[in-house]
């Protein structure tokens, strides 16, 4: 069974968001090994553009320690992709043996650009800004979406 892992910056706070999280977690069970790992997020009042790039950089390195397998970021000036495109991409690694794919969104300021410089791929759901913590949320339907349609089920419509 294939492994994935979603490795986010920050905590969800919001109880609706976990509950979604953890259904979709709960549905994900049956088609794949799926964790989420949380790093710490920088907190800084009103940054300033250098004290960003420093938010970044330490993030970037907590989530560099994170990472294992196929990585892909999410990031909004990745590809943009459907639903169905998404799914043979997960069939696609599935297929070719691929053990392990870790998905990264980052926190308020993004993703450290090297953090995307050692991903495969980026991907973008939306043109879209979507808080960090909706992410997840997104993400993990998404993912279920995927499977659900690479099984066939009628979940995708």
């Amino acid at each position: 069974m294939i492994k994935l892992r979603l490795v986010a910056v920050g905590k969800v706070k919001e109880k609706y968001f976990t509950e979604a999280i953890n259904e979709y977690s709960k549905r994900l069970s049956g088609y794949c090994d799926f964790s989420i790992v949380e790093v710490k997020e920088e907190n800084y009042k009103n940054p300033s553009q250098a004290e960003i790039k420093k938010i970044l950089a330490i993030e970037g390195e907590r989530i560099e320690k994170a990472v294992k397998g196929y990585v892909i970021v999410l990031a909004i000036e990745g590809k943009k992709i459907t639903s169905e495109e998404f799914a043979q991409k997960i069939k696609t690694l599935t297929d070719r043996g691929e053990g392990e794919i870790t998905f990264v969104i980052g926190g308020s300021y993004g993703v450290d650009e090297r953090i995307k410089c050692l991903a495969k791929e980026k991907v973008s759901f939306s043109g879209m800004t979507f808080p960090h913590t909706l992410m997840r949320v997104i993400t993990a339907e998404q993912l279920y979406r995927a499977f659900s349609i690479n099984a066939g089920s009628e979940y995708h419509k």
